[in-house]
């Protein structure tokens, strides 16, 4: 999977857990998104992710911070939180190869 898919997926990732209250609201009535899929592979994957790796995952696309917003609330710099996402894509591409779900 290329980096440029990864970030594709996490941006749908992010747009599902902004909107998962309307996502679950209609699921009984068109059933359910393939992004619910995607999201679960990309949380296996991340399960087994360094601390703070986890961190930015979850932060970025489960709660939907901007990277300039997460790092202010972390205390970072915006060049660190970018240098770390870096790494959380690298980590992904790695992982995604070993995850089924």
């Amino acid at each position: 999977m290329t980096l440029k898919q990864i970030r594709e997926d996490l941006r749908a990732i992010r747009y599902y857990y902004t909107r998962k209250e309307y996502f679950d609201a209609v699921t009984q009535i068109v059933g359910t998104n393939s992004i619910l899929e995607k999201a679960k592979m990309y949380n296996e994957a991340v399960k087994t992710a360094p601390p703070k790796l986890f961190d930015l995952y979850t932060g970025l696309y489960i709660r939907g911070n901007t990277q300039e917003a997460f790092s202010v609330e972390l205390g970072y710099t915006p060049e660190y939180v970018q240098m770390q996402h870096k790494k959380l894509l690298l980590f992904l591409q790695t992982k995604l190869k070993e995850v089924k779900v």
